[in-house]
């Protein structure tokens, strides 16, 4: 599955008539680097959720088909759900998979999809792609690198299933907007709003269910999102 379906506002002017997932980088939509990187990977059957501009990435798809590969939209028609509501809205797709890749449609990165789908803990609820990379809000890991909780350093504050949690004591990394889902989880998010974050959904799960943490080696990594990062992004593609 991939997220596509935020506003892109960040990224405005250039998402204040076009779909972020459909910003080109080095002569190539966000969205078309995404596809070719499942592909690699042996990902043929695809889930996209759409909210602004439907009609562009409809067109888009239409106009750049990728032989072999089967791909669905996920119409969030009234406003993003966010990343957990996302995924909920989309269970009617997703049914059946058994496990779910989730990647980032602005998430660009040398990670071999293929090594880490197949070195996720398979017991796992869900394993996510994590990195030391600095930033001021980091997912809390045990010794093991099961999930323990969430802290925003710049505000001091620490979430987490766990009341004893000593965040000093945790592994800390950074998310990277890659994860792999156990097909379970859409059964667990059935008691949830419409719309609401992932990461709210793995902390609540966490105490009940174990969420792994995966560090790729040399993990590059670069979230296009951001302005800044819009202009490295040729560079960034260059150097992969």
């Amino acid at each position: 599955m991939i997220f596509a379906a935020g506003l892109g506002t960040r990224l405005s002017p250039l998402t204040d008539t076009m779909p972020k997932a459909l910003v080109p980088v080095g002569g190539e939509p966000l969205l078309g680097h995404v596809l070719r990187k499942f592909r690699k990977a042996g990902l043929r059957d695809v889930v996209i959720n759409v909210h602004p501009f439907p009609e562009q990435m409809e067109a888009w798809l239409a106009e750049n088909r990728l032989p072999g590969m089967r791909i669905r939209l996920s119409y969030e028609r009234e406003a993003p759900l966010e990343t957990g509501g996302g995924i909920r809205h989309a269970a009617p797709l997703l049914a059946g998979c058994g496990k779910v890749l989730v990647h980032n449609v602005d998430i660009l990165s040398n990670l071999d999809l293929r090594r880490f789908c197949a070195d996720a803990d398979p017991d796992a609820l869900a394993t996510l792609v994590v990195s030391a990379r600095e930033t001021s809000r980091y997912l809390l890991f045990d010794d093991g690198m099961r999930l323990v909780g969430w802290t925003d350093l710049r505000t001091g504050e620490v979430r987490s299933p766990f009341p004893t949690l000593d965040p000093a004591a945790c592994r800390r990394y950074a998310f990277s907007g890659i994860h792999l889902l156990d097909e379970r989880i859409l059964a667990l998010m059935e008691p949830w709003p419409d719309r609401f974050s992932i990461i709210d959904f793995y902390l609540s799960a966490a105490a009940d269910h174990v969420i792994r943490g995966y560090v790729p080696e040399d993990l590059r990594l670069l979230d296009v999102g951001k302005p800044a990062a819009l202009a490295d992004a040729e560079n960034f593609l260059v150097s992969l």
